[in-house]
């Protein structure tokens, strides 16, 4: 708040002061307004007999009173209440500055009210301006429609074709004759006028792979690259569905060279090679 305090505008304050009550502050701003005398005289030239009672005393009680009645005075000028200060804010130099932001709001009520200084100081008011309509003028004015609302004022129809009108394409490119009319339409919007359906084969056309590594034909336009994937050369080779997987374990099986392994296998009993081992241990 103190960085916000103007001298600048102090000085104006302190020439407008004494240039209507007549009287000097002296060098210190805060200590010569600060009894509410000065202040006191000012409003009783702003409006007459607005402190009926201004005290003169040194003491610290007389002056607070001057202050109040200064207040008090201000606000029935016709001051705003966000514009007024606190006795404190000056007495004991609280908030200088909001007093400073007091005295211009009321040197701008002093010139909207007229009063001729020499110091041109404070922001004029702007004046309230009414009006009185009789009772038929303001029931007329609720059949108005704020342009806030949007307006169909100048809308109209001019240049509008019938519905189910034909509207012509026209290309310049294609030596076309220019449209004789307003409702021909820009290429720019897009045309079907060349499209078709040629080349296009028939839902259900069976699409044949072409591969030129294979030698596979190339039948038509329609085939499918094999970029998306073919099952030409799949099959079932190798596959086994149900048969059982024998399984070899050294613990199990015999021991000794690859061809008694085979002998065994071969044995005329009938019995898989995988149980000969236990055979033999059950016979001996």
């Amino acid at each position: 708040l103190a960085q916000k305090y103007d001298p600048q505008k102090e000085a104006e304050l302190r020439t407008w002061i004494e240039s209507v009550t007549g009287q000097q502050i002296g060098p210190d701003f805060q200590k010569g307004l600060k009894d509410g005398v000065i202040l006191c005289e000012l409003m009783n030239k702003l409006q007459p007999n607005s402190v009926r009672k201004i005290n003169r005393s040194a003491q610290n009680w007389h002056q607070l009173e001057n202050l109040s009645n200064f207040i008090k005075a201000m606000a029935s000028y016709g001051m705003n209440p966000v514009d007024l200060f606190e006795a404190n804010d000056l007495f004991e130099s609280g908030n200088l500055t909001q007093v400073q932001v007091s005295l211009l709001a009321l040197a701008g009520m002093a010139k909207t009210k007229g009063l001729q200084s020499g110091v041109d100081i404070g922001v004029k008011y702007s004046e309230k301006q009414q009006r009185n309509f009789d009772e038929a003028k303001m029931k007329a004015g609720q059949c108005v429609i704020g342009l806030q609302m949007g307006t169909n004022k100048c809308a109209s129809q001019s240049g509008m074709t019938a519905y189910g009108t034909r509207r012509h394409l026209y290309d310049p490119k294609n030596q076309i004759l220019p449209p004789m009319d307003h409702s021909t339409i820009s290429l720019q919007m897009g045309t079907n006028k060349c499209a078709s359906q040629v080349g296009m084969t028939a839902p259900g056309t069976r699409r044949h792979i072409y591969d030129a590594k294979t030698g596979t034909e190339k039948c038509d336009n329609s085939s499918m690259s094999l970029q998306m994937g073919s099952n030409q050369g799949a099959n079932q080779s190798g596959q086994v569905f149900g048969l059982g997987r024998q399984i070899y374990d050294p613990k199990y099986c015999p021991q000794g060279s690859q061809g008694e392994v085979a002998n065994a296998t071969c044995d005329q009993s009938g019995d898989p090679p995988g149980y000969h081992y236990y055979r033999e241990e059950e016979e001996s």
